[in-house]
């Protein structure tokens, strides 16, 4: 197998070794049921017999199995294999901390696996937490956060995304990787959950009265606790006034740059005479949160 390997400092701590591991694995290839042993035509040939009804798609991204190519031109050669919990379980396996599961969901509904787990908008602060996306009765999919709004998970390959893309769903922190007092830590912290359309709750009334606090519109619903179409402008004219991404999507640096920014903006009053009153709320329509006085 190549050697991808980059060795943690000693003084490392398992978070982040989990975390450098993660990301030293970024473009390893998906394969159903792999633990992340090496990307080879046997090994991807032992998998899909394994699980037959995924045999089209382990033997179609290998150029010897599909008939297209050979190793020597793969960009896999030489690379670790994982499936979704595979590539969690065999992170965690280098630092010491074993998980449980032949499954995503199993894997997660094995309590002895876990200091703490639940629903992602509970997540403590900590470096390094396993994400789970859950799909009616079962976790579809799982992966790794590794800070800064950032997770590194295995679908298709391993990737990095913003924790804001995968629309997780649940988290669960390993026995053995924190202390007590880190996880005590952690959970006095706690992200903050990460909101888009469609959303309702406590969380969501919450952002909408920061917005509301900032000067942004919202309608006639204001702090509803509903994240509509008023509340997705909202947040994409305060990310643009921010210098971050305008995707409507209100997540950690989001929550960051609106927790930073309490102070109310500065208003001005402009006086205009002559105006009939429908005149007057045509005009003010241009200038959201504007408030019309007759004198």
């Amino acid at each position: 197998m190549t050697d991808h390997a980059i060795l943690p400092a000693q003084d490392s701590s398992p978070a982040e070794t989990c975390i450098l591991l993660a990301r030293q694995e970024i473009g390893a290839p998906y394969v159903f049921g792999a633990w992340g042993g090496e990307c080879t035509p046997a090994y991807r040939r032992q998998y899909a017999g394994y699980n037959p009804q995924y045999k089209d798609k382990i033997y179609g991204r290998c150029p010897v199995l599909s008939g297209t190519g050979a190793c020597a031109n793969c960009a896999y050669r030489g690379r670790r294999a994982y499936d979704c919990r595979g590539f969690v379980r065999w992170v965690l396996q280098q630092a010491g901390v074993t998980v449980e599961g032949s499954g995503a969901t199993t894997q997660y509904a094995t309590a002895k696996n876990w200091a703490q787990r639940g629903p992602i908008a509970e997540m403590p602060d900590l470096p390094l937490t396993v994400l789970y996306r859950k799909d009616g009765a079962r976790m579809a999919h799982t992966g790794l956060y590794v800070g800064d709004s950032r997770a590194v998970h295995c679908s298709g390959e391993v990737k990095e995304d913003p924790l804001s893309a995968g629309r997780w769903t649940h988290y669960a922190v390993p026995k053995g990787l924190y202390t007590a007092a880190e996880l005590a830590a952690g959970n006095a912290r706690r992200l903050p959950p990460t909101l888009r359309r469609g959303d309702r709750g406590e969380s969501v009334a919450r952002l909408q009265q920061l917005l509301l606090a900032q000067g942004y519109d919202l309608g006639h619903a204001g702090a509803d606790g509903v994240f509509g179409a008023a509340t997705m402008a909202a947040v994409q004219a305060f990310q643009r006034a921010s210098g971050l991404t305008a995707d409507g999507i209100c997540g950690p640096k989001t929550w960051n740059a609106l927790d930073q920014d309490q102070s109310p903006r500065a208003t001005y009053t402009v006086t205009v005479g002559g105006l009939s009153k429908s005149a007057a709320e045509e005009l003010a329509k241009a200038f959201p949160g504007a408030e019309i006085k007759e004198e």
